[in-house]
């Protein structure tokens, strides 16, 4: 298969993945308890892996050593706490207003923060200028948001609160990914990284859910009398880690960031269309807000091609 392709079939793997949890969650009534399926069951699909590749071992032993010295704080290894953050949002929104405004509206955050985390030089490599050029991208996406919601602004169905939940979330996807990238200078190793973010993650859910529990804010639903592909999230999640570390050596960040987003947008107005969630409908202010989320995103490569030529 062509790697483009591919890398396009791993944003496709992001809308199923928003879809599956939604729909999860919506089944058990229980965002908490969708997530920690979700997470947990990626856990184990990532832990299965660790167990035959010696590179991730050796990613892992690299980065023990490397908390030792004093060269990575302890604090950077609990990015997935942030990932876990995600997918309860992803898991209590999604069913409210649809995988494509998710989609938008996550795209949105993280292109604005990007702004933000390069400023202050949270990815490593020292702080950054923000043009003016990514000042417009964040603004281009930001207004995508509006005119994918706009026809439904007075709508009892739509949920202002979870767009902006959705824009939030793609923030701190932006942030997680600021300290995975300064734990891989480390590892040397993706799957290293991802490993002991789906650990972190998955017990921060766990507590989470435990506390609603005795708090009785939350309720134990059965999970098995539900469709199988509801169960996809974790899975599909691992699988687009994977795609993408494979990807991008060949590809370089650039290419991959623009065909992996346009799967993903497009996957997503795909399942708004056939697979939709309920109260959910695809009009032309959604497809004109997808289609500018995308300029955004093109607008904003400025600092991957930026990145690529001086690699």
């Amino acid at each position: 298969m062509r790697l483009d392709l591919l890398a396009a079939l791993s944003g496709v793997f992001v809308a199923v993945q928003s879809r599956a949890n939604g729909e999860l969650a919506f089944r058990l009534q229980n965002s908490l308890e969708a997530a920690c399926i979700s997470f947990g069951s990626g856990l184990i699909v990532v832990l299965a892996i660790t167990y035959f590749h010696e590179g991730i071992k050796n990613g892992l032993r690299r980065t023990r050593n490397a908390v030792k010295a004093g060269a990575i704080p302890r604090w950077r290894l609990f990015g997935g706490a942030l990932g876990g953050t995600v997918i309860a949002i992803q898991t209590h929104i999604v069913p409210l207003i649809g995988v494509a405004i998710y989609s938008v509206s996550v795209i949105s955050g993280q292109t604005a923060i990007s702004l933000l985390v390069d400023r202050l030089g949270l990815t490593g490599g020292g702080k950054r200028h923000i043009s003016s050029r990514r000042v417009t991208a964040a603004v281009l996406t930001v207004l995508a948001v509006v005119i994918s919601v706009w026809d439904r602004l007075d709508a009892k169905s739509l949920s202002i609160t979870a767009v902006v939940l959705g824009i939030i979330s793609g923030g701190i996807i932006g942030l997680q990914r600021a300290l995975n990238g300064q734990v891989n200078e480390h590892s040397g190793q993706s799957f290293a990284t991802t490993l002991l973010n789906f650990v972190t993650g998955t017990i921060l859910l766990l507590l989470l859910f435990v506390g609603g529990l005795v708090s009785h804010h939350s309720h134990l639903s059965a999970p098995m009398l539900n469709p199988w592909w509801m169960y996809l999230g974790g899975v599909t999640g691992v699988i687009y880690i994977a795609f993408a570390s494979t990807v991008v050596q060949h590809l370089g960040v650039l290419t991959f960031t623009l065909f992996s987003v346009g799967g993903q947008l497009f996957g997503a107005l795909l399942f708004d269309i056939f697979l939709p969630s309920k109260g959910v409908h695809v009009g032309a202010y959604l497809v004109t807000g997808i289609f500018m989320t995308y300029i955004g995103v093109l607008t904003n490569s400025e600092r991957l091609v930026s990145r690529r030529r001086s690699s």
